[in-house]
């Protein structure tokens, strides 16, 4: 830790300061920006983001249980399929809902009208 705030004392030190108005523009891969960085996300954004998150949390839990399913045998096997189970009746459920599609459209089926008899 020492030498991290060492090494960027120094280089701030000794460093050149050149300051314009094009090394204070952000750099976005060599393409100018456009427009403002206050743009409106889609809620759907976020929602993918937290869902992301929460089976990822999920998905770290499995670690520790590989690591002493050989001490609990059978009963750690049973918790975790449960687990597991619960884990994928709540993705099939975020799925179905389609708050994993980001495409922003309806893609629920529409039934035709019914045809009149003549």
């Amino acid at each position: 830790m020492t030498i991290a705030g060492a090494l960027l004392l120094i280089s701030f030190l000794l460093g050149k300061k050149v300051r314009n108005r094009v090394k204070d523009m952000p750099y976005e891969c060599g393409i100018a920006p456009t427009g403002s960085a206050r743009e409106r996300f889609s809620v759907k954004f976020y929602l993918v983001g937290m869902l992301f998150i929460v089976f990822d949390i999920e998905a770290v839990f499995l670690y520790p249980w590989v690591v002493v399913y050989r001490d609990f045998k059978m009963a750690a096997f049973v918790e975790m399929s449960i687990f597991i189970a619960l884990v994928l009746a709540g993705f099939f459920y975020v799925w179905k809902k389609g708050a994993l599609d980001w495409s922003g459209e309806d893609t629920t089926i529409k039934k035709r009208p019914a045809r009149r008899s003549r």
